[in-house]
């Protein structure tokens, strides 16, 4: 997809969900409300989290949490493009905000939820006219967007640059010295930092107990992930004898 398409699904799916191009979005009140069921703990592998689609109104969204919380919100974006505006999609582990032209997919839906997360209408709200005139956006500037759109600065950083409103030398110096940063100008650490805290968001036991039995997760994976988030599967066990 071009970008044009990209910044126009990603417009419109704010509009579905009652979000204007100017307004920071509350991720995990958007995926209550849109009935995903979102499991939020921390991983060891090396992904940012998965997805998951079981016909037309069953998804799942897996985000690992030993990513800081800026990562946490992009990779909940890149999941919301797989799992409402892809075609044909059924499953992927991703790892987000790489960019990859090769993996055309994975490149679509780190553009999605750089233009979904980071409107640039919200974007040019914030930022001061003469900053705007110049395309030259200030530090202090980057962290207040940075900030109230929750996102990485890499993120940010990326989708200010292909606005034209940095250049490759700022780029360049903001992706330094992130959390110090912020720090300087007087911001809270959370947004760079690790929670690797568990969370569940949506009916977990009913998603989960249909991903096992249409074979897209194992017994033992469908388990563990019951036990490892400390819900009481007991009552399962009958079903469990049926299965078996």
């Amino acid at each position: 997809m071009s970008p044009l398409v990209l910044e126009k699904y990603a417009a419109q799916f704010r509009a579905e969900n009652g979000f204007s191009n100017k307004e920071s979005i509350h991720l995990k009140s958007l995926l209550h409300k849109l009935g995903v069921l979102a499991v939020f703990r921390p991983l060891e592998m090396d992904v940012s989290g998965m997805a998951i689609k079981v016909g037309e109104n069953n998804r799942f969204m897996l985000v690992n949490t030993a990513r800081t919380l800026g990562h946490q919100h992009f990779t909940v974006c890149h999941e919301l493009y797989h799992l409402f505006i892809q075609k044909n999609f059924s499953y992927h582990v991703c790892q987000v905000g790489a960019f990859n032209k090769k993996d055309k997919e994975e490149y679509n839906a780190d553009s999605f939820a750089s233009k979904f997360l980071i409107p640039e209408d919200g974007i040019r709200d914030l930022a001061p006219d003469e900053e705007l005139e110049k395309s030259k956006l200030s530090l202090a500037t980057v962290l207040k967007i940075e900030q109230y759109f929750s996102c990485s600065r890499r993120a940010l950083l990326n989708r200010l640059y292909e606005l034209k409103l940095i250049d490759k030398s700022q780029s360049e110096e903001y992706s330094h010295g992130v959390r110090a940063s912020a720090m300087n100008h007087g911001y809270s650490q959370k947004l760079y930092e690790k929670d690797n805290q568990s969370e569940v968001i949506g009916d977990y036991g009913d998603l989960a107990r249909k991903l096992y039995e249409r074979d897209r997760i194992s017994e033992s994976h469908y388990y563990e992930l019951l036990e490892d988030l400390g819900l009481d599967f007991s009552n399962l066990g009958s079903n469990r004898d049926e299965k078996e």
